[in-house]
């Protein structure tokens, strides 16, 4: 008894310690003979389970709803060295409100008492939508599912819109604590069979444990969707189904006569603990995004910019990020400006800035991203630093309270950069970038370099590509996620929102007055042509943004241009398709220069492809002279030159 009452002490010390936050007292109690510690998440009870005798890495379950029900298995696992945790969000069935209260249980139990990052989710019936709901929000965070009489449709239950019998009264409660019409609850298209790609991703395992005369959760309208969509994708998934012993509330209740078999799933799943690399590992977070937080609490409304290439514009993680702040700041307005681009990188981003993310008004959170495409773009080191500066300056400029998010996204280059101990180059630049401002940054690609060698995933069959399966688009949201998480978990002390101090420029010559003119002031000879809204006449790919808009074109060769222009720098946007040629170019009559615009992509995609003509010049008023010139890529079907905007800096 002494024994037990110094354990409980000891634990009562340690999370006293840990829960400093929490303004409630604690209490403590015996559950199954094992130490239980209460407190609360906010309003929201809570408790946690100790073992005698962790498990190294301190493996733990968490129950979801209804955690008194079925307790053999959690018993059995606390005598093998398992903790045991469950929040108590009663009547929310698993909506977005609760998952932020799950949220918070789980970072306070993983950072604050170091259970493992990797919890097995333990649910029975309703208990299913929180469970889903959470894991497919944190499929990485994840070991194993179980669960009995699941729940993975709205519609079955407590909607009662097919076999199942519904709860109206339920019904009726779901829908208020998700703010639905009837309409859209039965379009909903977050329910627990749905979205799976990223947990199948992850690879966890769901046993769903059944009764095969379940009224209240039939299974041809719950478990057995789920099992054919989560395998058709990759994920494991087993049925084990309950048939013996009395079938109680219409099928939904049975026993459990093999506590040990199952317990031995959670177990087998979950330990040993693997180490898992933390993300914070790869965050800097420097000055970070105070303004952008109190912009959201201030003014409950705010604009979010993402801009970047393919990996931005194409579906995954910017859409996570939209939906995670949504569901965080519920009372907020939120105007998301998605300005990615396929192909273009930080030369293209510091001229297309002003047209493409400021003339929608005042953005107060920017996300940046060019460190892939700068790597098969040409383009040399000075301009990719002239071009990151000028984006950072251009947009504090703009608006100086400006919050600023660096990106460095991976690909196989910088994987075989960071293998032979080397930073690669554009990590490099993007980084030197953020310090001389302060601004926060996320190495994923040094990250995505060390997970594989850490055996968490491998490149060919879990990331599979620079555009990433979804494994890799749930590990970048993921690493901004806790970014985020970081920035949002202290309630600042005024609101009152600061410009930020502008460092003076590494170089006179970033393209921080970047922009594009108009393809009409250029003055041409008859071979050119104003398209007003140009499409190719075969059927190769195009680019959004870059198709059905005015260009200025030709085919000829001799064809002549000249575009007037002010300031430092000069450059062009043109659409690279298969017939493009070799243009000669020159600045205020100096020797001329070629420069081939077809490009390894030309044979089968008309490509944005940006390129700087003149940069370092003497600020002021310059002329530009294009012409096409005779000879032409041994690939090229012809000489063909189409300018979709000229660039200059000043």
């Amino acid at each position: 008894m002494k024994k037990t009452i110094v354990c409980l002490f000891g634990l009562l010390m340690f999370f006293n310690a840990a829960i400093a936050q929490q303004s409630s007292p604690l209490k403590s109690d015996y559950w199954k003979g094992f130490d239980r510690v209460h407190f609360l998440i906010g309003i929201h009870p809570a408790y946690v389970v100790k073992p005698i005798k962790a498990l190294p890495g301190n493996p733990w379950v968490w129950r979801a709803s209804f955690p008194d029900w079925h307790t053999d298995i959690d018993s059995i696992l606390l005598r093998k060295g398992f903790y045991v945790a469950y929040v108590s969000f009663d009547n929310q069935y698993g909506s977005p409100a609760a998952m932020q209260v799950w949220d918070r249980f789980y970072n306070l139990l993983t950072d604050s008492l170091k259970l493992s990052s990797r919890p097995a989710l333990e649910a029975v019936s309703r208990g299913n939508l929180y469970a889903f709901g959470w894991a497919k929000r944190n499929p990485d965070k994840v070991s194993c599912i179980y669960t009995e009489t699941p729940i993975y449709d709205i519609k079955s239950w407590p909607g009662g819109k097919g076999k199942g019998i519904g709860d109206p009264e339920c019904w009726k409660q779901l829908k208020e604590v998700y703010h639905l019409t009837e309409e859209q609850a039965m379009a909903y298209k977050d329910n627990p069979v749905d979205n799976l790609e990223g947990l199948a991703a992850f690879k966890v395992p769901v046993l769903n444990v059944i009764g095969l005369n379940d009224k209240i959760a039939p299974r041809e309208e719950n478990t057995d969707i789920f099992v054919q969509r989560y395998t058709a994708l990759g994920g494991p998934a087993a049925i084990y189904p309950v048939a013996d012993g009395p079938q109680e509330l219409q099928g939904h209740h049975f026993p459990i006569r093999r506590p040990e078999y199952f317990a031995d799933f959670i177990f087998c799943n979950s330990y040993p603990v693997k180490k898992i690399l933390p993300y914070i590992d790869y965050i800097n977070t420097r000055s970070g995004i105070a303004n952008f937080y109190k912009t959201i609490l201030k003014n409950k409304k705010a604009t979010v910019a993402f801009l970047g290439g393919s990996i931005t514009f194409n579906p995954g993680w910017r859409q996570m990020i939209c939906a995670y702040l949504q569901e965080r700041f519920p009372d907020t307005h939120f105007h998301f400006i998605a300005a990615g681009i396929p192909s273009l990188g930080s030369l293209a981003h510091s001229f297309r800035l002003q047209r493409d993310v400021l003339d929608s008004g005042k953005v107060d959170l920017m996300f940046v991203e060019a460190a892939v495409n700068d790597r098969g773009s040409g383009v040399d080191s000075a301009t990719q630093m002239h071009s990151l500066e000028g984006i950072v300056r251009h947009a504090r400029k703009s608006n100086p309270s400006m919050d600023m998010i660096f990106m460095e996204f991976a690909d196989t280059y910088k994987n075989n950069d960071y293998d032979k101990g080397v930073v690669p180059g554009e990590v490099f630049r993007h980084e030197a970038v953020a310090i001389h401002y302060n601004l926060p940054s996320i190495n994923l690609a040094k990250e995505v370099h060390d997970k594989i060698l850490n055996g968490e995933f491998d490149w060919n069959n879990d990331f599979k590509d620079i555009h990433p399966a979804p494994l890799g688009e749930e590990l970048y949201f993921e690493n901004i996620k806790k970014f985020l998480e970081l920035s949002f978990d202290r309630i600042p002390a005024d609101l009152k929102i600061t410009d930020h101090a502008l460092a003076k420029p590494t170089s006179k010559y970033s393209f921080e007055d970047g922009r594009y003119d108009d393809v009409t002031h250029a003055q041409h000879d008859a071979n050119w042509i104003y398209n007003s809204n140009w499409t190719p006449s075969n059927h190769e790919s195009t680019r959004d943004g870059f198709v059905n808009v005015p260009m200025l074109t030709t085919e000829t060769i001799g064809a002549t241009l000249k575009f007037p222009f002010t300031g430092n720098a000069v450059g062009i946007a043109v659409v690279s398709g298969d017939d493009t040629g070799i243009i000669s170019y020159s600045i205020d009559n100096d020797a001329p220069q070629r420069l081939d615009l077809y490009t390894e992509f030309s044979n089968w995609l008309y490509l944005p492809y940006y390129q700087l003509l003149g940069k370092d010049l003497k600020n002021g008023k310059h002329i530009l002279t294009i012409k096409i010139e005779k000879d032409k890529n041994p690939n090229s079907k012809g000489n063909a030159c189409r300018i979709v905007h000229f660039l200059v800096n000043g």
